[in-house]
């Protein structure tokens, strides 16, 4: 995005270049979101719009511990098979309907039955709801579920307006209706999002802006000299190897928090016939590709160290990592073997579909390079996110470099993906015994019981490998000084209670 076209949308939309700078706040987004439905959508930068736009039955502090926002308290039953919630007094969404306890009943009905939910999985342990009084809901469990308040202080616990939803069907996310601290105002594809103040929010004494601007600008280098000629006041992601020039500059400010997710290389394993290629089909060139590469130079060239090698999804500081396997060292001949084992001792070529930002490029190009020592030749088909994240939905891809932006309990970051009816299970890969385990795991509130099953998950998915992962990323955002009171969280979104602009 270019100055001038920054500018130029505050002539389009009205508002003059004294309000704009006093009032509103504009953010560059890595990417520009899908559709923007909790139900329906998966990017992380349309999670950082939700997080103005829907607020959840719980959110969580900086230390990922769990607390109220439209839920103001909750109990479980003794044998785990009931939570009983007790909501917050006094909240509308946007569009004037009350928010109760038979809208919190819509909303979990819409995301378990809804065609094109995405969050069917995870509430699938919730087999009934009722609404004991307005501001209590008792849910039933058809078994103990250790995954569920994490999964509410998602996606799966937005609240969306019932009215709306049920005007709106599938189409809501052209018009989202929520309860957060901003209502929807417009969307242009691939420029802006527009929210505006919501006057009746519950905590609106701690909104500051009369408007958030939410610009997706995928070039890395363009997004911050954006920052720093004025025409944003915040990003997101800021590349790492620009670490070092943000902290030189006094104009400007860093903050950091460790991922709770991972980047990796999500392989079609039977999504469609394009899962019909030897990478797909074969686990032992799937193994082979990772041997090929090296996953601690990928840090140290592409991230500058300020990254973590990974081959899990969970990092290698999590309690939840297989200490059992390692991040694996860079292999040629271990990978060529295990090539020539799968019948292919003269190489293979892969088609990799890639965001077209120029960190994930370069991250790829480093990889096709590894990976071609080994005889794997790799083809780059670079597209826009959203785009990527709809093809690969719908089986039109042979791999993709992919990540996800992490989850507070460890459920949020492998069953969806990896079990059989999993709502982001694009890979489409299915091995009952990974389904028993995942499952098992879900029901257990005793860590060490719980741990024991994702060892054995994970022992297994070593072998198969769906997903190739590489690294664990710090979420790094640059500022302007001007920005006060931000504070960074490890699920990455962009909360804006108490964040103002100074004069």
């Amino acid at each position: 995005m270019t100055i001038s076209k920054t500018l130029g949308l505050a002539l389009v939309l009205g508002i003059s270049a004294t309000a704009l700078f006093a009032a509103d706040l504009r953010i560059g987004l890595q990417e520009d979101p899908d559709v923007l439905d909790p139900d329906q959508s998966r990017t992380f930068v349309g999670r950082i719009v939700y997080a103005s736009l829907c607020d959840k039955l719980v959110d969580i502090t900086p230390e990922l511990v769990i607390v109220p926002q439209l839920a103001s308290g909750w109990s479980w039953s003794d044998d785990g098979l009931e939570l009983t919630m007790t909501l917050r007094d006094g909240v509308t969404f946007h569009d004037g309907t009350p928010f109760n306890a038979e809208a919190v009943i819509a909303n979990v009905d819409r995301s378990q039955n809804m065609d094109e939910s995405r969050r069917k999985s995870e509430l699938s342990s919730i087999t009934g709801a009722e609404a004991v009084d307005d501001l209590t809901v008792k849910f039933t469990l058809g078994a103990p579920d250790a995954t569920l308040l994490a999964q509410l202080a998602d996606r799966a616990g937005m609240m969306v307006s019932p009215t709306a939803a049920s005007e709106a069907g599938v189409d809501f996310g052209l018009n989202p209706v929520c309860s957060g601290p901003f209502k929807f105002v417009e969307r242009v594809q691939q420029d802006r999002i527009v929210l505006e103040k919501f006057a009746e929010y519950w905590n609106a004494d701690s909104i500051n802006f009369d408007k958030v601007l939410f610009l997706p600008i995928p070039d890395t280098t363009v997004r911050l000299a954006n920052l720093r000629s004025g025409d944003l006041d915040m990003l997101e992601r800021l590349a790492a190897t620009d670490v070092t020039s943000v902290k030189e500059d006094g104009s400007l400010q860093m903050e950091q928090a460790v991922s709770l997710g991972y980047q990796g290389i999500t392989v079609n394993v039977a999504n469609t016939d394009r899962a019909a290629n030897p990478l797909g089909e074969n686990s032992a060139v799937r193994r082979a590709l990772s041997l090929a590469i090296d996953r601690s130079v990928i840090n140290q060239v592409v991230f500058e160290g300020a990254f973590a090698a990974g081959n899990q999804p969970f990092p290698p500081t999590s309690p939840w990592y297989n200490k059992d396997f390692p991040v694996p060292g860079r292999d040629i001949e271990a990978a060529k073997a295990l090539l020539e084992e799968a019948g292919f001792p003269d190489g293979v070529t892969v088609e990799v579909q890639v965001p077209n930002n120029p960190v994930q490029m370069q991250l790829m190009q480093v990889v096709q390079a590894m990976a071609a020592e080994a005889g794997i030749n790799i083809e780059l088909l670079a597209k826009e996110f959203a785009t990527l994240l709809s093809d690969q939905s719908a089986g039109a891809y042979t791999a993709s470099q992919v990540g996800w932006s992490g989850r507070v309990d460890p459920d949020g970051n492998i069953h969806q993906f990896m079990t059989t009816d999993g709502g982001i299970n694009d890979s489409h890969y299915s091995n009952a015994e990974v389904d028993g385990l995942l499952n098992s795991a879900r029901v257990s509130n005793d860590m060490a019981t719980r741990k024991k099953d994702y060892d054995a998950a994970l022992a297994i998915l070593q072998e198969d490998m769906p997903i190739i992962y590489l690294y664990h990323q710090a979420w790094i955002w640059a500022l302007d000084e001007k920005v006060q009171g931000f504070v960074p969280y490890p699920d990455g979104m962009i909360r804006l209670e108490g964040v103002s602009l100074s004069e």
